[in-house]
């Protein structure tokens, strides 16, 4: 399969502090690629390494087998971004927003009323064409933003935190959208502080924190790399009782964080006994998942940043 992009011993310094350290990476065409990570891990800086809008210090990237350095312009034309922030002129229409950013990206004046209304129906959006973006909604606005993301027919779609602040109707039905585009082979780059978004989505991906990749692989490889099992989480003022209880259980272990008391094993069975003794039911009890990789890979959950 052939690499999209591919990143080696990539740095970017912004004075003394370093961004992203010697960062390996290969991303092959026509893959769903997840970065995940706290904020401040790196995650942005990479991308607006790969579109050119900030410079590497040292090291290769290639981008299309472009690098951005020299020819940024080439591959932005290649490429669709996702914006964290939406970037909307509110005071013009949503037709007017399209058309004009058709112009920027050079799809031709006679094909563009064309492309707009086909992607506004894809994205259920064909009833707003000549709406104010003033009067949509965040959920629409957010649906626009992948709608201007598509007008090039991009090969790598670069998803920067696309679901954050959605209602679970609408982050699903981008979801699927996601998906369709995947199906069609559409590389696409993914950053997210849903855990659950990144297991449903993604073929492979990376956890970074504070500008290193700490770990790698398929969402279920490394699941499993942790250890199949079951955690329940409890509040933090049961410390000393859970503590005191586990004394008899050989196969589960304490973990502490700042959401809540993590007790983990390889049996449902334990965690219900575990219950019964401390009288009192745990605020969650779920299997291990992506969510348990990320905190021991960072040390912190997505909470304490996100």
């Amino acid at each position: 399969m052939e690499t999209l992009i591919r990143a080696s011993k990539v740095k970017k310094k912004f004075g003394d502090f370093e961004a992203v350290q010697a960062l390996d990476l290969e991303i092959k065409r026509g893959e769903c690629f997840g970065l995940l990570g706290p904020n401040g891990a790196g995650k942005s800086t990479f991308i607006s390494l790969i579109y050119g809008a900030s410079l590497r210090t040292s090291g290769e990237l290639s981008i299309f087998g472009l690098d951005p350095t020299k020819d940024s312009q080439k591959i932005k034309m290649r490429l669709g971004v996702v914006t964290q922030e939406n970037a909307l002129d509110e005071s013009l229409t949503v037709f007017e927003n399209l058309n004009l950013y058709c112009g920027f990206i050079g799809v031709e004046k006679k094909i563009r009323k064309k492309k707009i209304t086909e992607l506004l129906d894809y994205m259920n959006l064909g009833h707003k064409m000549e709406a104010k973006i003033l009067s949509l909604s965040g959920g629409m606005k957010r649906r626009l933003v992948f709608v201007r993301a598509l007008l090039n027919d991009p090969e790598l779609l670069i998803l920067d935190e696309p679901t954050t602040g959605l209602d679970p109707a609408v982050r699903h039905l981008l979801w699927g959208k996601v998906r369709e585009l995947h199906k069609k082979g559409t590389t696409l780059l993914l950053t997210t502080h849903y855990m659950h978004e990144a297991e449903v989505l993604c073929d492979r991906l990376v956890i970074m924190d504070q500008g290193q990749i700490k770990t790698e692989g398929s969402p279920q490889k490394l699941i499993q790399s942790y250890g199949s099992g079951y955690v329940a989480i409890f509040s933090s003022l049961l410390s000393q009782e859970i503590k005191s209880n586990l004394l008899k259980y050989t196969d589960l272990t304490l973990e502490e964080e700042s959401s809540g008391l993590y007790v983990r094993g390889p049996k449902l069975e334990s965690l219900f006994e575990l219950q019964k003794d401390l009288k009192t039911s745990a605020m969650q009890i779920r299997p291990t998942n992506l969510e348990d990789v990320f905190l021991k890979n960072t040390g912190h959950g997505l909470s304490d940043e996100a």
